[in-house]
């Protein structure tokens, strides 16, 4: 399968879009968004990347503005200012940021790179990883582990769910160590919320979640971790607590105004995506709603106690772009000039053939003989297509992407199609009609009269 092509992507994220519009964008499943931009006209591969605070697009295609529009129903009701559209080059980089953790909402964080590892092979189940995403994303998530080996990055970074807690605690005014506590939803995010309510002592930790078992075995692992219910139980669950952080995969909502009529005083913050809490219970009295847009105020310090990190992975990322895009153009010559030499040894050993054939019709030859002719064929060919190969990498080099697709295209060996008979392929080539006396090509002639003259001489 050959690699060449362009990358297009389509990002709507928490840096330019709210929680409702990466909600709006996040209606599908990954591998249905797949499905759907590999059925797009000239779509070759697609990924696409879906977080609590992002969702994102990729496509492969021949031409820049074929992914263009095969990307523009990607989030149809979102303002233009919430979509960011990236081209080739800014995908790539961008994707290296993302797995990095310089474009989550919380700096550094870790969780990223189990998303995008699980986004890749969901999109692969489906078909939709090739040539061309796979070593972008393959050198993506490696610059995200070189982030964190090599810098410190992560170093007391907070995930969402420390972030969630944090919030908590400066909006309790101090007094979460007294608040009871519960957490909605088992999983990674839930887990995260979980960990850092009971690295903050509070008096009571609830976790609910659908499948009672898994919210036993995390408030077993849990010091402080009080009980565990199921989601039948959540209201009385909700009835008793001071702070609810919720954190399920959820297509609906999990919290409804019902719900809380009668909770009183109660903080719930929302760290889902798509959103557990129904917007409505906001306008309930007594009741505070915060989601992942008000998490920002409170990673802005650690931001900036990591920004030194930051700059260490930017110029990290410029360095591994610039292999990358190295290793693409490499990919792109050695692939057109592959082509080339397979059309050419394809001809090379039907007209050996025939050379060999003809010449044992005037004589014995031996095995020595034979290997002049093979010889001479493979110097005709190296010195014919020397100057080619150069032109092919120095395009490369170049970024003269026409030149090499126009070579593959040119040079796609397409043994299928190739005519069978050699004087219909070298009249095509060189423009030169068949001699009418001998039955052969001027080619045919002078190939047989090299050989003959080099036989003659050994």
């Amino acid at each position: 399968m050959r690699s060449a092509g362009v990358i297009s992507g389509v990002s709507v994220a928490h840096d330019r879009a709210s929680i409702q519009e990466i909600e709006c964008a996040s209606d599908d499943d990954v591998q249905t968004v797949v499905d759907y931009l590999l059925a797009q006209e000239g779509v070759t591969e697609a990924f696409s990347l879906q977080t609590c605070n992002r969702a994102e697009a990729y496509v492969v295609t021949d031409d820049a503005a074929d992914g263009r529009r095969a990307l523009d129903d990607f989030a149809p009701e979102v303002r233009d200012g919430g979509v960011r559209h990236m081209d080739h080059e800014e995908s790539l980089r961008h994707l290296m940021r993302v797995s990095a953790g310089l474009e989550s909402l919380v700096l550094g964080e870790d969780q990223i790179i189990g998303q995008v590892k699980a986004a890749v092979e969901a999109s692969r189940e489906v078909g939709g990883i090739g040539p061309m995403l796979e070593d972008a994303l393959m050198k993506a998530i490696h610059v995200g582990e070189r982030a964190r080996n090599e810098t410190a990055i992560n170093e007391g970074a907070v995930s969402l769910g420390s972030a969630a807690v944090r919030l908590a605690r400066a909006e309790l005014d101090d007094s979460l160590e007294t608040a009871r506590t519960l957490v909605v939803g088992a999983g990674e995010m839930g887990t995260l919320a979980a960990k850092a309510l009971a690295s903050a002592d509070v008096a009571e930790l609830v976790v609910a979640n659908r499948t009672v078992s898994n919210a036993k075995q995390l408030v077993c692992d849990l010091s402080g971790a009080t009980a565990a219910t199921g989601l039948d139980s959540l209201e009385a669950a909700m009835a008793d607590a001071d702070l609810i952080i919720t954190a399920t995969s959820s297509p609906a909502y999990v919290v409804e105004p019902a719900a809380l009529t009668e909770a009183g005083e109660t903080m719930l913050i929302d760290i889902a995506q798509p959103r557990d809490i129904d917007p409505a219970v906001d306008e309930l009295d007594d009741v505070a709603v915060y989601d992942i847009d008000d998490l920002e105020t409170v990673t802005d310090q650690t931001e900036s106690q990591r920004e030194h990190a930051a700059r260490q992975v930017e110029v990290m990322i410029d360095e591994e772009f610039d292999r990358l895009l190295a290793a693409y153009k490499r990919k792109r010559a050695d692939e057109a000039i592959s082509s080339m030499y397979e059309a050419a040894e394809y001809i090379k050993r039907r007209e050996v053939s025939t050379a060999l054939s003809k010449l044992e019709a005037q004589g014995d030859l031996n095995d020595e003989q034979r290997e002049t002719v093979e010889s001479l064929a493979d110097a005709l060919i190296g010195q014919i297509l020397a100057a080619p190969t150069k032109s092919l990498r120095d395009a490369a080099g170049d970024d003269d992407w026409t030149t090499i697709q126009t070579a593959m295209r040119l040079f796609d060996p397409g043994f299928d199609d190739l005519p069978t008979e050699s004087s219909r392929f070298q009249s095509g080539v060189t423009g030169r009609g068949s001699n009418s006396d001998s039955g052969r090509t001027e080619p045919e002639e002078e190939l047989s009269r090299r050989v003959l003259e080099q036989l003659s001489d050994d």
